[in-house]
C-alpha cells in the first residue's frame, strides 16, 4: 500500500472517530445538565425552556451521526473506492477536450454530492426544525429555494471553474497565483452584488418603518462613525422562527439587516445593543481581518495544490491511476475532497480566533450601548433559538464560533460591573 494512502487513511480514521466522539461527548454533557437550569440563567429561563434546548441539541447531534458516517463513506468511495475514476472514464466517452472533460467531471461530482445532501436537508428542516417549532417553510418553498441555489451556483460557479481550469492548463507554473487573483476579484464582486441582487432572490427586504427605533439606531451609527446604505427588515419568519441581525456588503453597499423575528422579540434598547455588537465587528476591523485571513489561506491552499498536482503519489495514494495525472480537474477535485480531513484538526484555532472577536465586539457594545441590554437580548435569543446553555467544552472548542452562553454572559456582567464603577 502506498505510503500516502496509509497516511491518508490514518488521518481519515482519526478525524472521523474524533467527530463521532465529540458528538457523543456533547450529547452526554447536555443530558447530564438537562434537569437544572444553570444558576446564571435561573431567573430568566425556565426549566421547560432549558429542557427543550437540551432535547433540540440532542436531536441535532443524533442526526449528525448519519451525516458524519455518510460523508466518510462517500469520501472513501470516491477516492480509494475508485468512484472518481469511474466518473472520469465515463466522461472520456463523451469529451476529448481536457477543458470540457474537466468541467463535466467536476460539475457531475459536485452535483452528485449535492443530490445526496437533499434528503438530509429535508429531514433537518421538516422533521427536526418542525418538531421543535422553528420551521415555517413549506415543501414547495424548500424545493424552490433549492432550485434557486443550484441555478445561481451554476451561473456564478461555472464561469469561475472554467477560468480556473483554463489557468491550471495554460498559465504555466504560476497558475496558482493568477487563480488567486481571480478568486479575490470574484469574492469582492459577490460582496458587492449580494445585497441588491442575490439576497432578494430568497427574502423580501423592506426599509425599517419603526421611526422611534430608526432614530435610535441612526443616533448610534452617528456616534460610532458608521455609514450605511440603509436599515432593512428581512422576512425571516417566512422560513424560520430563529432571529438574527447582520451586516452585508462593503463600502457604499453596506446594509444593516434585521430579521423580523428579532424585532418582534426584542425591546428597542436591546436591538440597539445587538447592533452595537455588530458594529463592533466593523470598528475592530474583524470583517477585514477575516477577509484578509481567508485570502491568505486560499493563496496557501492554491500553492499547495500547485505542488501536489505534480506529484504522482498524490493521485495513486488516493485511488487514481497514474494515467489520469494529466487531468487538472482530477487534481482539483481530489484536493478539495480530502482537504477537510487534514484541516479538521486545526478547527479549534479558527473557533478560538472567532470567539476572540466576539468578546471584542461585546466590549465595544458595552462601551457604546449597554452590556445589560445586550445580556437581556442574548438571553432572549438563547430562549427563542433553543440554544443549549451547557455545551460540552471540548465540542464547543472545535465547533462554536461564539463563546458558550455562560462564559459570554459572565464576561458581559463583568463589563457591566466595570462600567458601573467607572
Amino acid at each position: 500500500m502506498p505510503t500516502f494512502t496509509i497516511f491518508f487513511v490514518s488521518v481519515f480514521c482519526l478525524t472521523t472517530m474524533l467527530q463521532l466522539w465529540l458528538a457523543t461527548r456533547h450529547k452526554q454533557h447536555v443530558i447530564a445538565h438537562r434537569e437544572q437550569v444553570p444558576a446564571a440563567f435561573a431567573t430568566q429561563i425556565s426549566l421547560a425552556e432549558h429542557q427543550k434546548a437540551a432535547d433540540y441539541t440532542c436531536a441535532k447531534v443524533n442526526f449528525s451521526y448519519s451525516g458524519i458516517v455518510l460523508h466518510a463513506v462517500l469520501l472513501l468511495v470516491l477516492t480509494l473506492g475508485g468512484g472518481l475514476q469511474l466518473i472520469y472514464n465515463f466522461w472520456l466517452n463523451w469529451f476529448n477536450d481536457p477543458l470540457t472533460h474537466g468541467m463535466a467531471l467536476i460539475l457531475s461530482t459536485v452535483g452528485l454530492l449535492s443530490v445526496v445532501e437533499i434528503p438530509f436537508s429535508y429531514y433537518r428542516t421538516f422533521v427536526i426544525e418542525q418538531h421543535f417549532g422553528f420551521n415555517k417553510m413549506t415543501p414547495g418553498m424548500f424545493f424552490s429555494d433549492l432550485i434557486k441555489h443550484y441555478v445561481l451556483g451554476l451561473l456564478l460557479g461555472t464561469p469561475l471553474l472554467l477560468c480556473v481550469l483554463w489557468l491550471m492548463q495554460q498559465a504555466g507554473e504560476n497558475w496558482w497565483f493568477y487563480t488567486w487573483l481571480i478568486w479575490i476579484g470574484f469574492n469582492l464582486l459577490l460582496l458587492a452584488v449580494y445585497p441588491n441582487w442575490i439576497a432578494p432572490l430568497f427574502n423580501k427586504f423592506s426599509p425599517l418603518k419603526n421611526d422611534a427605533l430608526k432614530s435610535r439606531i441612526e443616533s448610534l451609527l452617528r456616534k460610532c462613525g458608521f455609514e450605511s446604505s440603509g436599515l432593512f427588515v428581512m422576512d425571516g419568519s417566512r422560513r424560520s422562527s430563529h432571529g438574527n441581525a447582520y451586516f452585508t456588503g462593503f463600502g457604499k453597499t453596506k446594509r444593516i439587516v434585521f430579521f423580523d423575528t428579532l424585532l418582534n422579540r426584542l425591546e428597542a434598547a436591546e436591538v440597539e445593543a445587538v447592533l452595537a455588537h455588530e458594529l463592533g465587528h466593523f470598528k475592530r476591523r474583524h470583517v477585514l481581518k477575516r477577509i484578509v485571513l481567508s485570502f491568505a489561506m486560499s493563496l496557501l491552499l492554491l500553492w499547495a495544490l500547485g505542488y501536489l498536482m505534480q506529484q504522482q503519489w498524490f493521485y495513486t495514494g488516493l485511488g487514481v491511476p497514474v494515467t489520469a495525472v494529466p487531468s487538472t480537474a482530477m487534481a482539483l477535485l481530489l484536493f478539495f475532497l480530502v482537504m477537510p480531513v487534514f484541516s479538521f484538526l486545526l478547527q479549534p484555532l479558527s473557533s478560538l480566533y472567532s470567539r476572540k472577536h466576539e468578546f471584542e465586539a461585546d466590549e465595544y457594545a458595552a462601551q457604546h450601548a449597554s452590556a445589560e441590554n445586550l445580556t437581556k437580548a442574548l438571553v432572549k435569543l438563547y430562549q427563542d433559538n433553543a440554544a443549549t446553555l451547557t455545551p460540552d467544552p471540548l465540542h464547543s472548542a472545535f465547533y462554536d464560533s461564539h463563546p458558550p452562553a455562560a462564559i459570554r454572559i459572565a464576561h458581559l456582567n463583568n463589563l457591566q460591573s466595570i462600567g458601573a464603577t467607572v
